[in-house]
This record gives C-alpha cells, sequence and structure tokens, in this order.
C-alpha cells in the first residue's frame, strides 16, 4: 500500500506540463500500438539525454520523440525538434543500443500533436 500511495504523491506533484507531457505520450504509444509497433521502453534516460519512447516495428526498432503543441503558431511541434534535441537524442540511443547484445536495424521516428491532429513522421531524424 505504502508503494502505491508514493506513486500517487508522485503523479499529483506533477506539473501541468508534465501531465500534458504524459497525455501526449499516451496519445502516440496508443497510435503506434495500433499500427502493430510494440513498446520496448518508456522514457528511456541517461546522463546525455532521453527518448519518449522505444518502439519494435517488426525487426527495426524505432526511437520515437513525441512533441506536443496546443496550436501550431510558433512554429508548432516540429519546428520544437532543434538540431541540439537531435543530437541528444541520438546520443541517448546509442546508450540505450550499448545494453543489446547485438544492434538491430534502427530509425528516428517523431510523433506531432497540435491541437487534436496528431502527424506520424517516420525516418523523421537521420543519424
Amino acid at each position: 500500500m505504502a508503494l502505491l500511495q508514493r506513486w500517487r504523491d508522485a503523479r499529483d506533484r506533477r506539473t501541468g506540463r508534465q501531465r500534458s507531457g504524459d497525455w501526449a505520450e499516451d496519445q502516440a504509444l496508443a497510435h503506434l500500438q495500433q499500427h502493430g509497433l510494440a513498446l520496448v521502453e518508456r522514457n528511456f534516460r541517461c546522463r546525455g539525454g532521453e527518448i519518449d519512447l522505444v518502439m519494435q516495428d517488426g525487426a527495426v526498432l524505432v526511437f520515437v520523440e513525441v512533441r506536443a503543441r496546443a496550436s501550431a503558431s510558433h512554429g508548432g511541434a516540429l519546428a520544437s525538434i532543434t538540431p541540439a534535441k537531435q543530437r541528444r537524442l541520438i546520443v541517448a540511443a546509442q546508450h540505450f543500443l550499448q545494453r543489446q547484445a547485438h544492434v538491430p536495424a534502427c530509425r528516428f521516428d517523431v510523433i506531432a500533436i497540435e491541437g487534436e491532429r496528431l502527424e506520424w513522421l517516420r525516418h523523421a531524424i537521420e543519424a
């Protein structure tokens, strides 16, 4: 029971932005699973960065960045993925792959959510 209470306390302390990010990741995960991808890991963190979702698409390991914005004003969700953010994603993916017995084929996808619209871009980032 104490573990459940600690989880609830931690959840309740999350900021509105964190809860919004959780919601966006939930939407992205559901969308990808509906298209046959399987969850490998969520919110992989390492010293160099973070990967929102690591998914399996057949033999391909997919690193997914989820970006959500209320609207497309100020450039929208896709514009928020800066070159620095792309570098951090690549570093995090390298750390993730070091834990693997063999390196599978990989790709970087982006799920961009603007308002009610979800867009899935495969091979969005080149490494």
